[in-house]
């Protein structure tokens, strides 16, 4: 079932049209947002709006089905990030150089090594949105 216009507005404006994951703006994309059911709907996820966040494609990619994912620190499965129930910054901070995302908790570092946060075309990118003065972005949580 497609999600209606409505609804994908919804969580683009509750998103402040930034991906939930990685923070990347859509202004700063080549490419649009997506909506990502938190819970997939291969696992059983529905299209409520508390299922439903905002993400880049390179997050969603990652993502894909994941629900949980080895914290690289402790070895154990840590359920990922969960921008619904969640705030980002109890769970990740800015690299001083503002191109990386550093896990704080066990869900951060989970979330950072299965979405692949710091991959080397997000953080080259970064690296020029920093230097554009775009990056990083100001939290809002």
């Amino acid at each position: 079932m497609s999600l209606s216009d409505p609804v994908r507005q919804i969580v683009r404006q509750r998103a402040g049209n930034c991906c939930e994951y990685c923070l990347s703006h859509q202004d700063y994309i080549m490419g649009r947002l997506q909506v990502d059911h938190i819970l997939p709907v291969a696992k059983g996820g529905g299209d409520e709006l508390e299922n439903l966040c905002l993400a880049c494609e390179l997050c969603n990619q990652y993502k894909w089905t994941k629900t949980k994912f080895n914290d690289p620190q402790t070895g154990q499965s840590i359920a990922l990030f969960n921008p619904r129930q969640q705030q980002w910054s109890d769970h990740f901070q800015w690299s001083d150089d503002g191109t990386e995302i550093i896990g704080l908790t066990a869900c951060g570092r989970a979330t950072v090594a299965a979405l692949q946060l710091n991959n080397s075309l997000a953080v080259v990118v970064r690296r020029n949105w920093v230097r554009a003065g775009w990056h990083p972005p100001t939290l809002n949580t």
